[in-house]
Parts: structure tokens; C-alpha cells; sequence
């Protein structure tokens, strides 16, 4: 008696080589297939991980980004880290299946006093990493460069994400315990100020991204700064590194090994963790209102334009990131009835008019996720992926 077509079906895929049964799609070579999804961008990945295992093997094999950078197609990916009494996690910014609008959806939009005509539709969304034993981020200097998120913690411990795996590894840690430190990158050097110990005297680090290994740099003079300087913020300006403080601004000159006084003005920044560097110009968050600064103009101005991006209350969240020229704003709404916060996110084009004038042009708004209302928005960042 012969056995059943079924029967004989799964006798035949046992028999196959692994190979062949782990293809998510058999009709097209490995090689096609991996140049096929190396052209999507990454902002559909998460989406297209859903299809199966087989595919979601696939989109973390280094082949694939092999692929990406032959066929020129790297990205800014924008990465946003939440941490909450017990829990640091990280989320990635993807878009959603298109949605068809509806009726019910423009009333909603209505109801709640939205303006259906001016806010476009993007459905992008925050997509959480997998659990990845993340390590604490807040009071860590974050900074990315290329492919990869350093986060540097006052314990001298140095952690790594490799946003193209979203897996971490270990680096070099700080030869010395530093408190109150933050960190920018310069090229693919991390420069790293803080406070040394009971001394109280401020150090300076710098991490070279390249070798893995950290440098000699001197220490930021009395003579610039006092002792036990707080309110650290630092940030690239002019191919340097600058650091504000309560007594003001200095910046590293290393073609010449020493720290030098920087434009006071450029300072006031230092008072919010809303602010980043887009092509050489600093931006910032102040009385809720967004404005830039530049060694050129040596004055603090309004960011013209802006149409639908609403002004920042007091007691609101907000973080500002570089996202490969243009500029992400991301903050929070409390929903105290429902004990969750919503995350907002804005895309932001720059345009220079003249010395003196710079303007914003909103290209989408979107609420990108829910949280419980505990948790705070750390940092967002960008990498090269």
C-alpha cells in the first residue's frame, strides 16, 4: 500500500539538508535573497523580523550588513534609551505597516483638538530591543560613533551597543573613577570630563573608538576652571571638544595638547540635557522654545519656522539628536489618569538663511510609544548602521 502524499512530503523535507530547510524563502538563493533585504531601509526591519525565525537569523547576520555597505546603503538609525527605577531599555525608531485613515480616525483627530490638515501621517513608531541586560544610563556619558553606543559610567565601567546586532560587549574602562562626567565625540575619539575622587580635581579622558585603547590627555587647569566644577555638559563645536561649566566654557585644542577658554556665551546650554550639535551648530531647548548658537553668529537665536511643533511646558522632558543633518526632538505627555506617558517624536529639516537666520521645517510628528508614567527619557542618539 503507497503512503500518503503528506506522508511522503515530510519524509522528503528530513531529508534535506538544514540548509535548504532554514532558507525562508527556497526559491531564491541565500546570496539573492540577503541583496534583496539589504536594499530595504532599516526602518522596516523589525517588521519584516515577523515573517519567521528563518528571517530574523537573517537581519542579524553580518553578511547582511556586509551587503548594506556594498550597495551604499548605510543609515542614521535613531536609538532612544528610557530608564525607570528597575529597568533600562533601549528602543529603536521603525516604521509601522501603512494604515488606511478612516473616518473614525478623523474624528478622533478631531476630539482631541488635533489639526487633521497640517499634522501628516507617518505611522512611525519606537521598536524596544530585545532584552539585552542593558546596564544603568543615567549619570553615564552616551555617545555614538558609527555603528556603535557607548555608554561610560562613573564606575569606570565602559559598555558597548552594536546597533547592528543589538548586542552589547565590553570596553577598555576608564583608568580612573570620574563623577559627574559627560562625553562627546570628535571624529572617532570619545572625550570624556568629570571629577577625580575626593580630590575633586577635574580629569579629562579620551577613548580612541579605533584602537580600543585611552589616551593621555591633560587635565582642565584650575586656572580655566575651579575644582569640583558641576553641571558638566560637553559637546563637539569647530572639530573640539567643549565642555560648560558654572564657570563657563573651555575647549580642547588638540593639534596643540591644551585646553583653552571657550565662548562664554555657547554656555548656557549646560543647564538642560535638551540640546545636540547638527553640522556645527549647537541647539538647545530654553523656556520651552528651541534656538541655536554658532561660533560665527557668537549669540544664542530662535529657531524660525517650526509650524505644529507645540512649545514645551515646564516639568516636560525633552531630548534633541542629531539624525543625519536634520534634527529629532523627542519628549513626553503625562496621561495621570491612566498612569502611562505617552513619547512624542518630531523630525526636524534645517535650513540656513543667511549668518543669521536658521529655520525648522516640520516633517512629521508622531506618537511613537506608551510607557508607565515612571519611566524618564535618558537620551535619543543616532548610528551609522
Amino acid at each position: 500500500m503507497s503512503s500518503s502524499p503528506e506522508k511522503k512530503k515530510k519524509k522528503l523535507a528530513e531529508e534535506l539538508p538544514s540548509t535548504q530547510q532554514t532558507n525562508p524563502t527556497p526559491s531564491l538563493p541565500d546570496e539573492l535573497l540577503t541583496s534583496c533585504i539589504a536594499r530595504l531601509s532599516r526602518l522596516y526591519y523589525p517588521t519584516v523580523s515577523l515573517v519567521s525565525k528563518s528571517f530574523r537569523s537573517l537581519l542579524s547576520s553580518p553578511e547582511l550588513y556586509k551587503a548594506r555597505s556594498l550597495v551604499s546603503r548605510t543609515e542614521t538609525c535613531l536609538y532612544l534609551c528610557l530608564e525607570s527605577s528597575s529597568d533600562s531599555c533601549w528602543f529603536t525608531l521603525c516604521r509601522k505597516p501603512d494604515k488606511t485613515v478612516t473616518k473614525d480616525d478623523v474624528s478622533k483627530n478631531k476630539k482631541n483638538n488635533d489639526d487633521v490638515s497640517k499634522k501628516k501621517s507617518t505611522s512611525y513608531v519606537l521598536c524596544k530591543l530585545p532584552a539585552l541586560h542593558s546596564p544603568p544610563a543615567v549619570f553615564s556619558g552616551l555617545v555614538s560613533v558609527g555603528s556603535d553606543i557607548y555608554n561610560i559610567r562613573s564606575s569606570s565601567n565602559v559598555s558597548v551597543l552594536d546597533c547592528r546586532f543589538h548586542t552589547w560587549r565590553k570596553a577598555p574602562s576608564l583608568p580612573v573613577e570620574l563623577m559627574a562626567l559627560s562625553a562627546c565625540a570628535v571624529d572617532e575619539k570619545i572625550y570624556v570630563a568629570g571629577i577625580h575622587g575626593e580630590s575633586l580635581k577635574n580629569a579629562s579622558k579620551v577613548l580612541n573608538a579605533r584602537t580600543q585603547t585611552w589616551d593621555h590627555v591633560v587635565s582642565i587647569p584650575c586656572s580655566l576652571t575651579r575644582r569640583g566644577a558641576l553641571n558638566m555638559r560637553s559637546v563637539c563645536i569647530d572639530g573640539k571638544s567643549h565642555v560648560a561649566t558654572d564657570d563657563g566654557v573651555v575647549c580642547y585644542n588638540s593639534q596643540e595638547g591644551k585646553w583653552e577658554l571657550g565662548e562664554a556665551k555657547m554656555g548656557s546650554f549646560r543647564f538642560s540635557d535638551s540640546y545636540c550639535e547638527v553640522e556645527n551648530v549647537l541647539y538647545s531647548v530654553c523656556n520651552g522654545t528651541l534656538r541655536w548658537y554658532d561660533g560665527e553668529v557668537n549669540v544664542w537665536r530662535s529657531l524660525e519656522g517650526l509650524v505644529g511643533l507645540p512649545k514645551f511646558l515646564p516639568g516636560v522632558s525633552v531630548r534633541l539628536c542629531d539624525y543625519g543633518g536634520n534634527m529629532v526632538v523627542v519628549w513626553d505627555k503625562n496621561m495621570l489618569s491612566s498612569g502611562q506617558k505617552k513619547i512624542l517624536c518630531a523630525e526636524i529639516a534645517l535650513e540656513r538663511r543667511g549668518v543669521c537666520e536658521i529655520w525648522g521645517g516640520v516633517e512629521w510628528i508622531d506618537h511613537v510609544l506608551t510607557v508607565p508614567i515612571g519611566y524618564y527619557i535618558v537620551k535619543a542618539l543616532s548610528a551609522t548602521v
